[in-house]
């Protein structure tokens, strides 16, 4: 086991460019934790935030970026017995994944499911742990209803769709041009381009959303309301767009609405490792018998970290990014 590892820090709270390759010494397993030699870690929107100082580590959570990784286990602190050394898993992390060496609790990595490489496989925890806790657990989402999920083309989005979709959801989303809206089309649902159309329209022709995903905040949000259907429910999970908006309550009385919303990182060790399991006990069938699939957009050396963050911000992306670090 080598001593130090190569990693990318955040060297000042800024532009992609302050990501900067160092050399760090590697993190050591704690109790009930493994140690994960990363072969792939996933970009997602949280690490950005995490640049730009808009999103602080919880306490005892590595300072590097980074939230989900795949690899192979490289040792076990004490109290594991669910895994051995070799195994390959991805894992969701608290941080610490832009490196060649990340721990996380045990209870948070999950086996590559069959079939699948480990680059895809980088690209499913942070994305199922949000949808499944978001979108059933605190959503409740149930076969039949209609589901609305703006940012389709993104990987929270086109995770969405698809275990919506499975669950026998009818699905709606939102995206900005004809190549994603396709993409999304494809994966299941029906795509509104926002440029050229109005999601409040489209649903209150169907009836109303049952339950909205939704990650752009803003203007969104009256317009989410709108849009809704009796004793329906809306989830936030991030606010591209701001966190304010001026809204009519009386519309959300008189609807009998639910809005709700939660972030992954700050919760429990225990949450995220219930998450887990009723991942493995519903998400990987799936992925298994083929009704959901890696939408995987780019991959990047790890020294550029910097253009992945790039890419990201652009939005021009359709599904996910990842950082080759060791590679399969």
């Amino acid at each position: 086991m080598p001593t130090e590892m190569r990693c990318v820090e955040i060297s000042e709270h800024g532009e992609p460019e302050v990501l900067k390759e160092v050399t760090r010494a590697v993190p050591v397993a704690g109790h009930g934790e493994i140690l994960i030699e990363v072969a792939y870690a996933g970009v997602n929107r949280p690490d950005a935030l995490q640049r730009a100082g808009a999103y602080n580590p919880p306490p005892g959570a590595s300072d590097l970026p980074g939230l989900e990784c795949s690899g192979r286990v490289a040792a076990i602190g004490p109290g594991v017995t669910d895994w051995e050394i070799g195994d390959e898993v991805c894992a969701l992390l608290p941080g610490g994944g832009y490196a060649e060496y990340a721990t996380c609790p045990a209870e948070h990595a999950l086996p590559v499911p069959a079939g699948l490489d480990l680059k895809s496989a980088a690209c499913l925890p942070e994305t199922c742990f949000t949808v499944w806790s978001t979108v059933v657990m605190r959503g409740g989402l149930q076969a039949g209803e209609r589901f609305l999920v703006h940012g389709g083309s993104s990987g929270i989005g086109t995770t969405a769709i698809q275990i919506a979709t499975a669950l026998g959801a009818r699905v709606f989303t939102t995206a900005g041009s004809a190549e994603k809206c396709a993409v999304c089309e494809e994966l299941g649902a029906t795509a509104i381009n926002y440029k050229t159309g109005d999601f409040v329209d489209v649903l209150k022709a169907e009836g109303g959303a049952n339950l909205v995903l939704d990650m752009v905040g803003g203007d969104y949000i009256a317009r989410n309301i709108k849009a809704m259907a009796d004793d329906a429910r809306l989830v936030f999970i991030a606010f591209l767009g701001g966190p304010k908006a001026e809204i009519n309550f009386a519309q959300v009385m008189a609807k009998r609405l639910t809005l709700t919303g939660a972030t992954l990182r700050p919760q429990s060790v225990a949450a995220k490792a219930e998450i887990a399991r009723q991942l493995r006990a519903n998400v990987w069938p799936m992925i298994n018998s083929g009704k959901l699939r890696v939408i995987h957009d780019s991959s990047f050396p790890l020294a550029e970290a910097a253009k992945a963050h790039t890419r990201m911000e652009t939005s021009q992306h359709i599904g996910k990014i990842v950082l080759e670090v060791a590679g399969g």
